[in-house]
């Protein structure tokens, strides 16, 4: 299938969204035209369109709702919003207008980065708020070479380059004095974590926060 753009994502998790409410609801047009933000001519164009491609079933003069297929596709993007939500709020602290930020970010994640986010957050049922992550089959077996996890989750006798660091302030300063850095290289043996053959010691609540892309 053609990749989809943003905007006919947004679309699709909008329906999700009303369906997460009243499964059994015919998504009317003007209903999600207000949640779009644009005319009822525009909303109805554009499910004509998903219908297209199978994604959606347009019911004329009623509204439209997810085929099996689009609605897969719209709980992803659901999904990476929630995980993104938590990401910038449990684990780095952001306090900003997450929603919107969430909803710039969730269209540029892959399935890698989503399992990493996943991962790091202990693969979450329910955001703080009580709303419900739409779950997946994870895949735990996947290869551990170029695998994305955090340090404190590396398999013992296993190595890898630290891609991503969600921290800041105090917390920044503290792994940069043990040269935890972006770029360079983490190793842990006999449970012990080492940096450049340099022997570390940070909190496991730090360790969660630091992901590196596992080598050979």
């Amino acid at each position: 299938m053609k990749e989809l753009s943003e905007f006919e994502e947004m679309y699709l998790k909008r329906m999700f969204e009303i369906h997460a409410k009243e499964p059994s609801a015919i998504v009317k047009t003007s209903s999600l035209a207000e949640m779009m933000s644009v005319s009822d001519a525009s909303t109805t164009e554009m499910i004509q369109r998903l219908a297209g491609r199978g994604l959606v079933t347009y019911i004329p003069y009623k509204g439209s709702r997810l085929t099996t297929e689009g609605f897969s596709i719209a709980a992803k993007i659901k999904r990476r919003q929630l995980l993104v939500e938590m990401l910038l709020t449990d684990v780095i602290g952001f306090e900003g207008d997450i929603h919107s930020i969430s909803c710039e970010m969730e269209h540029a994640i892959n399935d890698q980065l989503e399992a990493a986010i996943d991962s790091l957050l202990g693969y979450p049922e329910v955001t703080n708020s009580g709303e419900r992550v739409p779950q997946v089959a994870r895949h735990f077996e996947t290869d551990i070479h170029t695998t994305l996890l955090p340090i404190l989750n590396m398999p013992d006798e296993s190595s890898g380059e630290i891609e991503f660091i969600a921290l800041s302030g105090q917390e920044s300063k503290t792994l940069e004095s043990q040269n935890v850095k972006i770029g360079n290289v983490v190793s842990k043996s006999d449970n012990d974590l080492f940096v450049n053959t340099q022997l570390i010691s940070i909190s496991d609540n730090l360790a969660k926060k630091i992901l590196v892309r596992l080598g050979g």
